[in-house]
């Protein structure tokens, strides 16, 4: 007896038959001997192929369960998850997004749709008497003891390279950043004649690849770099250690995908595969970044300059600490970039299970600075899953100045996180260099839409401070925001976490698990593991 799983093949083996002799007598009969017969030769086709199990134990049927798994992504997003699903961003969070950037009502009635007695709810505390807040145009200086000091906007757009993101994207972005007065990040991919087009405000983003300030041979080329940075338009320059997307990764950019506007933006020869070293050549030793970040800094006629860092060995980042103690010199800034950051294309494990969340490293960036009494020469930045006011108002309460976001401002050009970032096909024409698919993309329109979401985020963040009885971002604490830890505990991110008193670690080392075990083994002239790290790793050599 024929398997059950033969049936739909046998049947369209059949009604080809039926279908042959029923057109000898009706012509119309034709077009099912075409249908049918087209099924029957798939049929077996997956028989007779050895490479698909699933196909030759189920013809036919088994290409109806690869077209719906390959709609599941949809079919979740639309029809299933709930609105505060978060994964990566809740249906919740991209309305908020799509009705600022159209300068829509986004107000909602009924109440809250979050579980107010569920674990990590978090809220900000209110004042008896809320405060007067003017405007929402609020501003950090950046490299106030500079030659070209620079007033940032608490909120900026994050690097996203062109190549990762389309010509018209670029476009748009730089626009609405011009518009708004806020920064644009150019990524590790440099700055394209899409970015120089309206004149935003540009932060230079320098990668391992050192992309438009490289020689032949991809090393740091520091003519090359200068004629750059000194453009008016580049206000800061940003020294790309790792990404909190995928941290301690290099990449390989294929020769096909070098196209002649990549090839100009990066400065690498057209239709030649190009790599990016997951690690820096200009630099080998903390105190060797920190003097690669003054030598850039002279290059650039006296723009802040500074880094941007997923945290990932604690010891790594108190050498860098150290070695600003030790050689006088300190970043204008430092960005931290978490693990829920985004990314184009990056292995499971390395989005999924590699560096600290922006959380936990930014606080510890922050404490650091706070205990050898550097925080007020060194701006701090947040970036990671970054969308609102709160998310923003929560950062900067665990001591970040002011925040970056990449996928944010891409909901606002009409990102529908269809998750494709990857293949070439993003259907808003936003992550690709398909010419007909950015075509779509206005960025005339969608300029627009990144000037509102970005005022409106920032008005809803002025009437945050204002309730809360405060009138600057900066007055922002962690005791201001609370966070509920079970069914019947409550407490503030001030009792909830540790924090470093200012100056402490010119002391000794505070009453803090992380310093207690690497802050005394971090050495200024060397990145390598403590000792004891060492040996635990040699445990298992023999």
């Amino acid at each position: 007896m024929l398997p059950n799983r033969y049936w739909p093949f046998a049947s369209c083996l059949l009604l080809t038959v039926l279908s042959s002799l029923a057109a000898l007598y009706v012509p119309l009969a034709g077009w099912g001997v075409v249908a049918f017969g087209t099924l029957s030769l798939v049929g077996l086709w997956d028989l007779v192929q050895k490479k698909h199990t699933l196909r030759r134990n189920y013809p036919l049927t088994a290409h109806f369960r690869y077209g719906l798994e390959s709609i599941g992504p949809e079919i979740r997003q639309y029809f299933i998850e709930s609105d505060t699903h978060e994964a990566p961003f809740s249906r919740l969070q991209r309305a908020i997004v799509y009705q600022r950037a159209k300068a829509v009502t986004d107000t909602r009635p009924f109440g809250t749709m979050r579980d107010v007695y569920g674990d990590d709810y978090e809220w900000i505390n209110h004042s008896m008497q809320p405060a007067r807040v003017d405007s929402h145009d609020f501003r950090i200086a950046v490299g106030e003891d500079r030659a070209q000091p620079y007033q940032a906007s608490v909120f900026n757009i994050s690097a996203m390279s062109f190549g990762s993101l389309s010509g018209n994207a670029i476009l748009a972005l730089n626009a609405g950043a011009k518009r708004g007065g806020f920064y644009h990040d150019t990524g590790e991919g440099s700055i394209s004649r899409y970015h120089r087009e309206h004149g935003g405000d540009l932060v230079w983003e320098i990668g391992s690849g050192y992309f438009g300030c490289r020689d032949a041979e991809g090393r740091f080329d520091r003519e090359r770099f200068q004629s750059n940075a000194v453009d008016p338009q580049v206000r800061m320059i940003e020294l790309k250690l790792s990404q909190g997307a995928k941290p301690g990764q290099g990449g390989i950019l294929p020769a096909a995908k070098v196209s002649p506007e990549i090839a100009e933006a990066r400065g690498i020869p057209e239709g030649v595969e190009c790599h990016s070293p997951s690690s820096h050549s200009a630099f080998s030793t903390p105190i060797g970044l920190l003097e690669f970040i003054q030598e850039l800094r002279d290059l650039s006629g006296g723009k802040p300059t500074g880094f941007k860092l997923a945290v990932g060995h604690p010891w790594e980042w108190f050498a860098i600490a150290k070695a600003m103690r030790e050689t006088g010199i300190t970043p204008d800034f430092i960005v931290v970039d978490g693990a829920e950051g985004g990314t184009g294309a990056a292995p499971m494990e390395f989005i999924d299970h590699v560096g600290a969340p922006m959380r936990e490293a930014l606080m510890l960036v922050h404490n650091t600075l706070v205990g050898l009494d550097l925080r007020a020469k060194v701006r701090v930045a947040a970036a990671g899953k970054v969308v609102t006011a709160f998310d923003i108002a929560r950062a900067l309460a665990l001591g970040a100045d002011w925040c970056n976001a990449a996928r944010g401002f891409m909901f606002s050009l009409g990102c529908i996180q269809s998750q494709s970032c990857h293949t070439d096909r993003c259907p808003t024409g936003i992550a690709t260099q398909d010419r007909s698919r950015q075509a779509a993309l206005d960025p005339v329109d969608k300029a627009t839409r990144v000037y509102n979401f970005h005022r409106n985020t920032v008005i809803a963040l002025k009437e945050l401070l204002a309730a809360a009885g405060l009138t600057h971002p900066s007055q922002l604490g962690p005791e201001h925001i609370v966070r509920r830890v079970s069914s019947t505990e409550v407490r503030s991110l001030a009792s909830l976490h540790q924090f470093v008193a200012q100056g402490r670690l010119l002391e000794g080392v505070p009453e803090h698990p992380v310093f207690q075990v690497f802050w005394d083994r971090a050495r200024p002239d060397s990145f390598a593991a403590p000792p004891e790290a060492a040996r635990m790793m040699a445990t298992k050599l023999r």
